[in-house]
């Protein structure tokens, strides 16, 4: 298969484009990794007599993909980069896998990174000369050591943003994202089960399986999956279909320009919500909906795939109030928020904040929650009734 080009930064002489090209086809290596997972997880809850789902420290789940993810985005980036060493912050360590009963999953991770990377040729990467060892696996992972901050370059990694949805067979998404000097520069977010049809994005996933069958891809459509991304001053954001290797489809006229919504109606817009009430306060969004007219019924969705929504234009408003001893991740939103904002979107914090990724694993200082909207207008009505019903809220 002919290596994909990305749109406009093939012959871009931008010091990014190098980083963003390389980036993209890591993204697409990851969420073709992740969907033969995700079909494993679903089929059966052991595969080749490999355990499936571990549990964390902090007791979310967590799946070979995740650390299989890590260790192809480690490795693609360090091998085709040749601007030195490459910095990257991520959220998985080996510590779990260098445990003396973690020999299964281990065995498992290897053997999934080396069928990925037996796959790259496909997405216009060299594979390596000779499957890696586990040493080389684990390398590749525990390489992800960055501390993040102010000044430098470095990426930054969830490899598998949603996990319960990933293991529930529903939305989730790989981000990867640079900062420098603490600016986003580069966003890629791939989608994996982002629905062709946008009102298939509020059906569960596994509803989706069924009914997505009844309208097969063409050269023209895919059924589901894409990859996102955008480099910061641009003024734009692109969307691919995720490589299928299964079905082989030739895809044409892509990727294609993705803007946000034109909608600054709040009685007319769609507004986004985390799936878990853990994460974010349902109650408070309800009623903050409800004053400034917004009519229809919340999406939820787990993950970024809920700035990918806004940035396509299928969702204008996405509104996450954590408790007040939550603190937000910057792997879990830099990604989303430069494609928002070169989509014309805005994201802020409740105040009308920029975001601040220059302060290491956190976004600290963050005014009570993260706002995201399709334009400033609409924006400002958000901030607005936030402030008038803050008061009230229990956060």
């Amino acid at each position: 298969m002919e290596e994909q080009k990305i749109m406009g930064l093939s012959s871009d002489p931008d010091v990014y484009s190098k980083e963003l090209d390389i980036a993209v086809k890591a993204v697409q290596m990851a969420c073709s990794l992740c969907q033969k997972v995700q079909e494993s997880l679903i089929s059966k809850t052991k595969s080749n007599g490999q355990v499936q789902v571990q549990s964390k420290d902090d007791s979310s789940p967590v799946t070979v993909a995740d650390w299989s993810v890590q260790a192809i985005v480690s490795w693609v980036l360090s091998e085709f980069l040749v601007s030195g060493n490459i910095s990257i912050l991520a959220e998985e360590d080996v510590q779990t896998l260098s445990k003396s009963n973690a020999s299964g999953l281990l065995e498992a991770v290897v053997k999934t990174v080396n069928d990925c990377l037996a796959e790259a040729p496909s997405f216009g990467v060299k594979e390596p000369k000779s499957p890696l060892g586990t040493s080389e696996v684990l390398e590749a992972i525990s390489r992800c050591n960055s501390t993040g901050g102010a000044t430098g370059r470095f990426w930054v990694l969830d490899p598998v943003d949603g996990t319960l949805g990933f293991v529930r067979g529903d939305q989730y998404a790989v981000a990867l994202a640079l900062i420098e000097d603490g600016e986003v520069m580069l966003g890629i977010l791939g989608c994996p089960n982002y629905p062709m049809r946008k009102e298939w994005l509020s059906y569960q996933h596994r509803y989706h399986r069924i009914i997505s069958k009844l309208t097969p891809p063409t050269a023209e459509t895919w059924e589901k999956g894409c990859v996102l991304y955008a480099r910061k001053g641009s003024g734009k954001a692109w969307k691919q279909p995720v490589h299928d290797l299964d079905k082989k489809l030739v895809l044409q006229n892509c990727p294609i320009p993705v803007r946000v919504s034109s909608i600054d109606n709040p009685a007319l817009a769609t507004f986004c919500e985390p799936v878990e009430k853990a994460n974010s306060s349902h109650s408070f969004t309800a009623g903050l909906a409800h004053s400034v007219g917004l009519r229809k019924q919340p999406l939820r969705l787990y993950s970024m795939v809920k700035y990918a929504a806004i940035a396509c234009g299928d969702a204008e408003v996405f509104m996450k109030f954590a408790k007040t001893s939550y603190k937000e991740k910057i792997w879990d939103h830099a990604a989303g928020v430069i494609i928002i904002q070169e989509a014309g979107g805005v994201v802020t914090d409740a105040g009308g904040r920029q975001l601040d990724f220059s302060k290491g694993v956190y976004l600290e200082g963050l005014d009570r929650g993260i706002i995201a909207s399709a334009g400033a207008r609409l924006h400002e009505k958000i901030i607005e009734a936030v402030d008038a019903s803050w008061g009230s809220s229990c956060l």
